[in-house]
């Protein structure tokens, strides 16, 4: 995970994406650039009836190169924000260093480099530079202040908070009050990631996520209460309250919907 801070002070976590999907993405549009250019030859070769001098051929054949190298690339990734067919497949986009869109310029820089990097040198030398940055960036990317991101990341859900059982009448009748929302969202990361803590980390930020929760609980929990005990119980009975407010809301809304749509309103 790579951190961005945008010029408004806020932290973006972009995955970089790896050398192997990034490889994979280039072979998808060296195969697609293969098809597209036996097709303008099959084209040309149609309509031309192979009638052409040398210097025509030649001259069609570079034109070729051109657009199929620098023209499409360029503006394929300039039209889409850093996309091509090969990464819409594997969920991949160029980005700039700031985690900002790029433009024409990045695309001409990264597709120009390339000519050398990725088809004159077999993509040797992209591999090589790639190597020694985290992002996987090849010297198109390093000239022109880009990387590739994951777009597709597969989130998975977590688990809820269980409301420990020892101490459910306490939760029934304690005053639990308004969260922060800094604070809900540390005590909810913690708990998720509890389990790969030392024991020495885990313990120590228990206890001040505890401490730190109590503030908003009264009366506290029984003296012997684990700290984990505690905000497993703060959460869990926050998320049932918060629920249950919600699904007497939904309930009054629908009744009053029922009788707007009824005789005499009707």
């Amino acid at each position: 995970m790579s951190s961005v801070v945008t010029g408004e002070a806020v932290v973006l976590e972009l995955r970089p994406a790896g050398f192997a999907a990034r490889g994979l993405s280039i072979i998808i549009d060296i195969i697609a650039q293969v098809i597209l250019a036996a097709l303008m030859l099959l084209l040309i070769g149609n309509v031309f009836g192979g009638v052409l001098d040398p210097a025509l051929t030649t001259a069609l054949l570079l034109a070729t190169v051109v657009l199929l190298l620098v023209v499409v690339p360029v503006t394929v990734e300039t039209l889409t924000r850093g996309k091509s067919l090969g990464r819409l497949v594997m969920g991949l986009r160029i980005v700039r260093d700031d985690g900002g869109a790029i433009r024409f310029r990045h695309a001409f820089i990264r597709a120009m480099l390339a000519i050398l990097e990725i088809y004159m040198l077999g993509g040797s030398l992209a591999f090589l530079v790639s190597l020694f940055n985290e992002r996987s960036k090849r010297l198109g990317d390093l000239l022109a202040g880009t990387y590739a991101m994951r777009e597709r990341v597969v989130a998975r859900p977590r688990a809820p908070a269980a409301m420990p059982s020892r101490l459910r009448s306490w939760s029934e009748t304690a005053d639990i009050g308004r969260l922060p929302d800094s604070l809900a969202r540390r005590m909810s990361q913690f708990l998720a990631q509890a389990p790969r803590l030392t024991p020495q980390a885990r313990q120590a930020l228990s206890l001040d996520l505890a401490a730190e929760a109590s503030h908003h609980v009264s009366p506290p929990p029984p003296g012997d209460t684990h700290p984990e005990e505690f905000l497993h119980a703060v959460i869990a009975a926050r998320r049932d309250r918060d629920y249950g407010a919600m699904m007497r809301q939904r309930e009054r809304t629908e009744a009053t919907a029922r009788r707007i749509h009824t005789l005499p309103f009707s």
